[in-house]
């Protein structure tokens, strides 16, 4: 009996699996529902993660998975694990709301249209010299990504937008068009041709009515993941920084000068208008650095954790970074927030990954201080224990 793949149909995670089960000629029955999540069930195992089953199904063929060096499947995985992290939270960031799946404020919609932008970027120039993501034959890290990337092509991303990524235009066509992704995602792929403004997407441009836009989208035009369960909207949660006095520090003004200057001007100028009185900076250091392996997965953690403060965004700062190399890293930061108190207890939003920091509110009058803002604004520098700055992540 074939192991079953109960999943949603259309969805990115869907995609990848029955992607890899044709190049690895893997057998599955598959099982469509309403719901997001996605499992194998073969006998008594149960496999609930994408990029698990991925790997699963395409363990019958070598090249999928790196072609039998350890180094390139670990590339592989790499990029799998980027795909289905980094980029999908992009995706979804901008997919849900432009297509109407789901409410966000403009600025969170920005917000997520600038992340895949610079993701575009990097996979752009990555691919300047290169046919597919690791080595010379198509993987499982290009389905992946390929297959993440498919709802932004179909559904937002229009001529404009894909004009300056033009490598990973044509690295997209050349993965979409083989046989085995044609079976699962069909022929007709049509690129976005106007970006919908306020939502909309597929269905709506196609012209259909409120009926219409409720009907399962076509293989060429897949969603999103939409959220698992059908909850009752919870009452919402007065913002308790918005209570404290404003101060006369402008952040938001602050956010803007730190991103379009030099941070040899963005320090001095933190320092000049900073207002010490309602505001706090405070260090967060990471509590288990045995537990982080691989750079771009603790790379994810931080990137995790911010998604899940989006509320507290518009009241924070931060500069996190990441110091060390695989099996030898650390993560730490500095962050700036209106009030005086811990900012992560003072919201339930707020304290999901709060409790896995150390936590040191700073002196603002201290020259100790200065010496960390510096270091930590501007990317240099090592941690307490002599590791060099690897990369970080800016929380704004």
């Amino acid at each position: 009996m074939s192991p079953k793949l109960n999943c949603k149909e259309g969805t990115p995670y869907t995609h990848l699996v029955l992607i890899a089960a044709e190049y690895a000629g893997y057998q599955l029955e598959t099982s469509y529902g309403s719901k997001g999540a996605i499992e194998l069930v073969d006998g008594k195992s149960v496999v609930s993660q994408p990029a698990a089953i991925a790997r699963f199904v395409s363990d019958k063929s070598a090249q999928l998975i790196g072609g039998g060096s350890a180094a390139q499947e670990a590339l592989v995985l790499e990029w799998v694990f980027k795909s289905l992290n980094d980029v999908h939270n992009a995706m979804c960031g901008w997919v849900l709301p432009a297509t109407g799946a789901s409410k966000a404020p403009k600025e969170t919609l920005d917000r997520a249209k600038n992340d895949v932008k610079d993701t575009m970027k990097q996979i752009n120039s990555f691919l300047q010299t290169r046919t597919f993501l690791v080595g010379e034959r198509l993987t499982l890290a290009d389905i992946a990504l390929a297959s993440v990337l498919l709802p932004l092509f179909v559904n937002v991303m229009d001529a404009n937008f894909r004009k300056p990524f033009g490598n990973v235009v044509r690295w997209f066509n050349t993965c979409i068009h083989q046989a085995q992704f044609v079976k699962v995602i069909g022929s007709d792929v049509k690129f976005c041709e106007k970006e919908p403004v306020g939502g909309g997407g597929a269905a709506a441009k196609a012209g259909g009515d409120k009926k219409e836009k409720k009907e399962k989208p076509a293989k060429a035009a897949p969603a999103a993941e939409e959220p698992m369960d059908d909850e009752p909207p919870k009452p919402k949660e007065k913002d308790p920084l918005s209570l404290l006095p404003k101060g006369t520090w402008d952040m938001d003004d602050f956010k803007r000068f730190y991103s379009n200057n030099d941070e040899d001007k963005s320090v001095p100028y933190f320092w000049e208008k900073f207002d010490k009185e309602n505001y706090s900076i405070w260090y967060g250091e990471y509590k288990y650095p045995d537990e982080l392996t691989m750079v771009f997965m603790s790379c994810n953690l931080i990137g995790g954790m911010f998604q899940r403060l989006e509320k507290l965004r518009k009241h924070a700062f931060a500069s996190c970074c990441l110091f060390g190399e695989n099996n030898n890293s650390t993560i730490s930061g500095i962050w700036v927030w209106r009030g005086q108190e811990l900012a992560f207890t003072q919201s339930d939003d707020w304290g999901i990954d709060y409790p896995s920091y150390d936590w040191k509110k700073l002196d603002a009058d201290s020259e100790e201080t200065k010496r960390l803002v510096d270091q930590y604004f501007k990317w240099t520098g090592t941690d307490k224990d002599g590791r060099k700055f690897n990369q970080g992540k800016i929380f704004k």
